[in-house]
C-alpha cells in the first residue's frame, strides 16, 4: 500500500490526526484550524438515553423542520427538508433536480463538483459572476453558488442571486445556493422561497460548534422539499440531531453572542496574519484565506507547531485558517506565525 505524502492536500478539512502522524515532534495536543468550524460549541442537553433506544416520531421532526423555518427565515416548514448533514444533501441534489450541466461559481467548495459528476453531469467551473449569468440561459443547467464563498470569503448580494435565481426560473433552470456559513455572515435568499428557481442549503454543525450530530437542511418550494424528504425516506437524522436542532435553532440570544464572539476572534486572527506579514483576503468570520508563495512551507511550518490548516491543490499558494478555540491555541499559533516571520530567509 503506497503512503500518502504528508504535504498532500486533504478532500476537506478534519483528519487532524492523520495529517500530525506525520509530525511526532509536534506539540499536543493539535489544534485544528482547518475547518472553518465554529470553535465555540453550543452547550447542548443532551437526550436521555431511553430517548436513543427509540426511532424518533414524526412530530419530532415536524418540530425540527419548523425550528428551522422560524430560523431561517422560511414562510412554512412545508419548505424545509432535513438530512444527515448539508454533505448528503449536495450529493443527492442531482436525483432533485432535472439538469444536464451544472454550472459551478468557483472556487468552491469540492462537493458540489463532485456531486453532478459522479452522476455524469457535465460541470463547468467559472470564477466571473456574469460567466454563471450566460449559462444560466442554457438549457438544463442546475447553477451553483456559494455564499458565503469557501474558501476565499466572498459574498455577494441577495440581490444579485435572487436576479440569477428568476433568470434561471425564466429559462426553466435552477439556482442552488450554499449558505453553510451565512449564519455568521451574509444576506439569506431563504425569504425569497418559495421560488421556481431557488434551492437553498444550510449547515447546523459549522455555526453550533456540532458538526458531529450531522444536520443540514435543504429549503426550497414545498414541492422540491417534499421530493426531498421522499428521496431521503423515513427518519432522515437521528435522534441526537434532533434533539440539537430543536434546541439551537431556537436559541437567538446564544447565535447573537456566538457571532460577536466570531467577529471578535476573526479580527483577532487577521491582526496576527498582517503582524506576520501575511496578506489574507475574505469576509466570513469563521475562517480567513491568506496567500504566499511559501503556503506549502507554512502548511508544514504550522503542523511542526502542531497546528493544521487546510491546504487547496487547486489553490497551491493559498491556506485557509480558523479560528482558535482558547487561549491556548491563540498563543501557540502566535508564537508559530512569529517564527515564520523570523525564520532565516
Amino acid at each position: 500500500m503506497t503512503r500518502r505524502e504528508p504535504d498532500r492536500p486533504e478532500a476537506h478539512g478534519g483528519q487532524v490526526r492523520a495529517i500530525m502522524r506525520h509530525f511526532p515532534d509536534a506539540p499536543r495536543p493539535f489544534i485544528d484550524l482547518s475547518t472553518g468550524i465554529n470553535p465555540q460549541t453550543y452547550p447542548l442537553a443532551m437526550p436521555s438515553l431511553q430517548t436513543l433506544a427509540r426511532l424518533p416520531e414524526t412530530d419530532e421532526e415536524d418540530d425540527l423542520r419548523e425550528a428551522a423555518a422560524a430560523a431561517y427565515g422560511a414562510a412554512d416548514p412545508d419548505m424545509v427538508a432535513t438530512g444527515p448533514g448539508s454533505q448528503s444533501l449536495i450529493s443527492l441534489l442531482p436525483r432533485i433536480v432535472t439538469a444536464s450541466s451544472a454550472c459551478i461559481l468557483g472556487p468552491t467548495y469540492s462537493g458540489h463538483a463532485t456531486a453532478w459528476q459522479q452522476s455524469g453531469m457535465a460541470v463547468r467551473n467559472v470564477v466571473d459572476p456574469d460567466d454563471l449569468v450566460r449559462q444560466s440561459a442554457e438549457p438544463g443547467t442546475v447553477c451553483i453558488v456559494c455564499n458565503p464563498n469557501n474558501p476565499d470569503g466572498r459574498i455577494l448580494s441577495a440581490a444579485i442571486l435572487r436576479d440569477l435565481a428568476d433568470r434561471c426560473a425564466s429559462h426553466g433552470n435552477h439556482l442552488v445556493v450554499d449558505e453553510a456559513f451565512a449564519d455568521f455572515d451574509g444576506e439569506s435568499l431563504i425569504p425569497a422561497l418559495p421560488h421556481p428557481g431557488l434551492i437553498v442549503l444550510r449547515s447546523f454543525g459549522k455555526t453550533y460548534g456540532l458538526p458531529g450530530v450531522r444536520l443540514g437542511f435543504l429549503l426550497a418550494s414545498p414541492e422540491t422539499a417534499e421530493r426531498t424528504r421522499n428521496l431521503i425516506g423515513a427518519w432522515p437524522v437521528g435522534s441526537l440531531a434532533l434533539a440539537a436542532g430543536r434546541q439551537a435553532l431556537r436559541d437567538a440570544r446564544w447565535l447573537d453572542r456566538a457571532r460577536l464572539a466570531a467577529s471578535r476572534a476573526k479580527d483577532r486572527l487577521t491582526g496576527l496574519l498582517e503582524a506576520a506579514g501575511l496578506r489574507h483576503e475574505g469576509h466570513a468570520r469563521l475562517f480567513t484565506l491568506l496567500r504566499t508563495d511559501d503556503a506549502p512551507e507554512l502548511w508544514a511550518h504550522l503542523c511542526r507547531h502542531g497546528i493544521a490548516t487546510r491546504r487547496f491543490s487547486a489553490q497551491p499558494d493559498a491556506l485557509r485558517l480558523g479560528l482558535p478555540g482558547d487561549e491556548q491555541a491563540w498563543v501557540r499559533l502566535d508564537h508559530a506565525l512569529h517564527a515564520w516571520r523570523g525564520r532565516s530567509p
